[in-house]
């Protein structure tokens, strides 16, 4: 008796095989184009990776080194982390530098987003007042800090205080004196990068229909309605990941205390920038100012990570 699978299997046409792709996927991506792909992105990692990658891992090996990159380097151990712990102006600098960034977001922070709201309910000037926001932008950042460092003169024919002396004020010490260094220093750093910022919110109001604007308007709703129940809720994604840059940046400002006060008056505007560059090339102490670097790196790692983390909910 012959059981029922040798009949099926008896029973079972035998066609032609079917030909199998013997090249597999690496076929299909040669054909798609990726040994071009390939020729172009090679020297694009590599040129990333020498210049941005390489640097970071030198600066491991000289955190743990005594050198000035002249002689023969002497390897010390955590020592360079311990000597910068110990210097009494880390906390001087430190401080400068959490006070520079929380004014930097009391201050730079809302003008950006309320001129790029401001410019965007214009319809004729639009593109002039973005024209003239940007503009501080392209100036060389040396050139606008010595501009506004000739405008805080401290004698009276200074251009602000001759503004100040309008209104019956003034005049002020405005670089001089500790307590209004840094507010100074911050509103030209206000005004010289607001306009780069501003053209971003711009760009991401161009997202948002216009039909929420038109219903809002049907409703009765002013700029200030629309502005607060539409454009804001609508780029707070942006406005929480520029607000994340502008910290980040505002950590490690250096060119405008450097320029405007060279860290004083009393060591008022010094900023931890500023003391790796003093490491680095004044004291010729490479391996203590990498040390701090990493340190700074470090600490604006962990900040970021709990900032992103606290504001997942709001950026969904």
């Amino acid at each position: 008796m012959t059981s029922t699978s040798e009949v099926s299997t008896s029973s079972t046409p035998t066609g032609p095989s079917v030909p199998r792709d013997t090249t597999g996927r690496v076929g299909r991506w040669v054909r798609r184009g990726g040994i071009s792909t390939l020729i172009f992105f090679i020297p694009v990692l590599f040129t990333y990776g020498y210049f941005a990658w390489w640097p970071i891992l030198r600066s491991l090996v000289l955190s743990l080194q005594k050198t000035n990159l002249v002689t023969e380097p002497k390897f010390v151990g955590l020592d360079n982390f311990t000597r910068v712990l110990a210097d009494p102006l880390l906390g001087q600098a430190t401080w400068n530098t959490v006070w520079f960034t929380i004014l930097a977001m009391v201050i730079g922070f809302p003008v950006p987003v309320m001129f790029a709201v401001f410019v965007a309910e214009l319809r004729r000037t639009r593109q002039i007042a973005s024209v003239l926001a940007y503009i501080p932008v392209i100036i060389p950042p040396v050139v606008s800090v010595l501009l506004w460092k000739e405008f805080y003169n401290p004698e009276p024919h200074g251009i602000f205080n001759t503004i100040a002396s309008w209104f019956g004020a003034g005049p002020f010490p405005w670089l001089q004196d500790g307590n209004s260094a840094m507010p100074s220093i911050v509103v030209q750093a206000t005004w010289a990068g607001f306009g780069q910022t501003a053209i971003i919110y711009l760009a991401a109001l161009m997202s948002i229909r216009a039909e929420l604007y038109e219903a809002a308007e049907i409703d009765g709703a002013g700029i200030v309605r629309r502005a607060w129940h539409i454009t804001l809720p609508q780029i707070r994604f942006v406005m929480l990941f520029m607000l994340l840059l502008q910290m980040i940046g505002t950590m490690q400002v250096f060119t405008e205390p450097t320029v405007m006060t060279g860290g004083g008056p009393e060591n008022k505007t010094v900023t931890l920038l500023m003391l790796i560059y003093r490491y680095a090339f004044i004291q010729g102490d490479y391996g203590k100012a990498t040390a701090l670097s990493l340190i700074l790196a470090v600490v604006l790692s962990i900040v970021s990570a709990i900032y992103l983390a606290a504001t997942r909910k709001w950026s969904n």
